[in-house]
């Protein structure tokens, strides 16, 4: 199946395994939270339990080596009006929502200190948002 819209997510590299899964998982679940349209409805299995629903789209993920190649890809998609969600690196050290929007909202667009994106829009501009980027390993 082919989606109009794409989902992708940029993580740096230089992240611990644990950073990166809790990066990936908050940013995935900004998208689905903002747009219903992409999930789909809870999984019922023989047992007739019920479980939580996917977001419908393929979720990519790649990968920043530097801290100019997430912040070329915030920009980029930023110029092609896509839906962005982030996560700098000060959000590692907050407890709870609080602490996270007191913390985003102590730094602006040029002095975030991005560890993670989300991309979230039309497919051909979150392609051309993310060109040179390869995919996470």
């Amino acid at each position: 199946m082919t989606y109009d819209n794409k989902i992708a997510i940029v993580i740096k590299d230089n992240l611990e395994t644990w950073q990166k899964l809790n990066v990936a998982s908050f940013l995935a679940s900004s998208v689905a939270i903002e747009f219903p349209d992409t999930h789909g409805k809870p999984f019922i299995n023989a047992s007739n339990s019920t479980y939580l629903p996917f977001i419908k789209h393929p979720i990519l993920i790649f990968k920043a080596d530097t801290d100019a190649e997430i912040k070329r890809a915030f920009n980029r998609a930023k110029e092609r009006d896509l839906h962005i969600g982030i996560y700098t690196a000060e959000l590692f050290a907050t407890k709870n929502e609080e602490e996270n929007l007191i913390q985003i909202s102590n730094f602006n667009d040029d002095n975030q200190k991005l560890v993670g994106i989300v991309l979230y829009g039309d497919a051909k501009k979150v392609n051309k948002a993310l060109d040179g980027l390869k995919f996470h390993s």
